[in-house]
């Protein structure tokens, strides 16, 4: 009988748990656009290139080696600096001899999701990725070949063994590539408030954020910045800034992709300034401001800025704490 008594119990509080949740869903105070998701806290990685600890552990430090740029001051976290949301916080990037790059440092977190790199797309993944700016002169300017000789003759050997135990020649420009990109897969920011709230935490946003993200939607934001990222998935034409850079028409060499951008991934945003692919906008106000009129035909009033910048603090995640590694510096007694 008391077993019989128990089960009731159990269905009946099993069934006002589920009527609970279908009424909290339905109390939303704002609708999330159903393009929108959770951040996930983790990311699938390509066949060819599984993560392991030794592999995460060889990209870490390959992340932060300066010996990858021509005068050796240089790496990777200099221009997407892990401390500091993944950028460097100036309007375009510096690289070898104090050359300004073209174009804005986007961050790295979060780049595991993007389907393509680089503000022009040219990248499909992130072991492309991170083969160029090493080669790039305006950036760190090596070949491939000079890059792993500097990696050998510093003693690094070992680790891309340890990375790549099953194969030859572990030490090429390739596995240096693909251990970055190992690396950087573990570089995620989920959690923010936003997440909760797509997760049914309904009262984790105020009023004024709330206002913002239902006219973030209403306006027409959320049609280019959705996703798990609200972003970076698409291409848009965005020469409201001028200049002679025109996107990805250099890159496709098609006349409809003059002037065309990846379309900026959200996350974090409130700590990726300065903005746009030139790092000409300081100010996240500035930049809702000239994007409403850009590319809505919009003009926001004062209030509407501030609430929509209200919603995207909102996309702030948890950043993973990453610490500067030990880097090798034993060199072999002779390329082997």
């Amino acid at each position: 009988m008391l077993l019989i008594v128990l089960i009731s119990l159990i269905a009946v509080f099993g069934l006002l748990s589920c009527q609970q949740g279908a009424d909290r869903t339905a109390e939303a105070p704002v609708t999330p656009h159903p393009l929108f998701e959770i951040l996930p806290d983790d990311v699938e990685d390509p066949e060819d290139n599984i993560r392991t600890p030794e592999r995460i552990d060889l990209g870490h430090k390959l992340f932060f080696e300066p010996k990858l740029s021509r005068s050796g001051i240089i790496s990777c976290n200099s221009c997407h600096v892990v401390g500091a949301a993944g950028v460097d916080h100036r309007a375009r990037a510096i690289g070898e001899g104090a050359q300004v790059g073209p174009r804005n440092s986007p961050t790295v977190f979060n780049a595991a999701f993007l389907k393509a790199q680089f503000w022009d797309g040219r990248a499909a993944t992130l072991e492309e990725q991170a083969k160029g700016p090493i080669q790039a002169h305006v950036e760190m300017d090596l070949t491939p070949e000079e890059a792993i000789n500097r990696l050998y003759n510093t003693g690094y050997m070992p680790y891309f063994e340890a990375a790549f135990p099953d194969e030859e020649e572990p030490l090429t420009f390739e596995n240096l590539a693909k251990a970055i990109a190992a690396f950087e897969r573990t570089l995620l920011t989920p959690g923010s408030p936003f997440d909760h709230y797509l997760a049914g935490n309904y009262e984790i946003l105020n009023d004024q954020e709330l206002r913002g993200l239902s006219l973030f939607q209403d306006a027409g934001c959320a049609s280019c910045h959705h996703g798990p990222l609200l972003g970076g998935n698409l291409f848009m034409e965005f020469s409201h800034l001028g200049g002679e850079d025109v996107g990805r028409g250099a890159i496709t060499g098609y006349p409809g992709d003059q002037f065309v951008f990846r379309v900026a991934p959200l996350r974090n945003v409130a700590l990726t300034y300065p903005y746009f692919h030139d790092g000409s906008v300081a100010t996240l106000e500035e930049a809702v401001s000239i994007m409403g009129h850009a590319q809505l035909n919009r003009d926001l009033n004062e209030q509407e800025v501030d609430d929509i910048v209200a919603f995207l603090n909102t996309l702030t995640g948890e950043f993973p704490m990453i610490a500067h590694p030990s880097l090798p510096r034993n060199p072999p007694a002779q390329r082997r």
